[in-house]
């Protein structure tokens, strides 16, 4: 992969927002004082909200974590795949 493609593929998007009107401005300015972050912070947390994209990971995380039985159960149905009968290697 070029240079280029990878610096692309790789790095976060920039997005520039225009005529934000002055209480919208002021609303996420003390929204970043009160919270202690940054005006950036605070907006990629709203947009984050808006578009669902905790709420998919959360999803996600719930297929993608297993508790231990889960595991466990798992690891006993697919055991007789991992067998290797000698038969076969002759």
């Amino acid at each position: 992969m070029p240079a280029f493609e990878c610096y692309h593929a790789c790095m976060a998007r920039q997005l520039t927002i225009r005529r934000v009107p002055d209480e919208v401005a002021e609303s996420l300015a003390t929204l970043s004082r009160t919270k202690g972050q940054s005006i950036n912070t605070i907006v990629l947390q709203i947009l984050q909200e808006a578009v669902g994209h905790d709420e998919r990971r959360k999803r996600l995380l719930r297929y993608a974590t297993w508790t231990e039985d889960e595991a466990d159960e798992f690891a006993q149905l697919v055991a007789h795949q991992r067998t290797i009968e000698s038969r076969d290697w002759e």
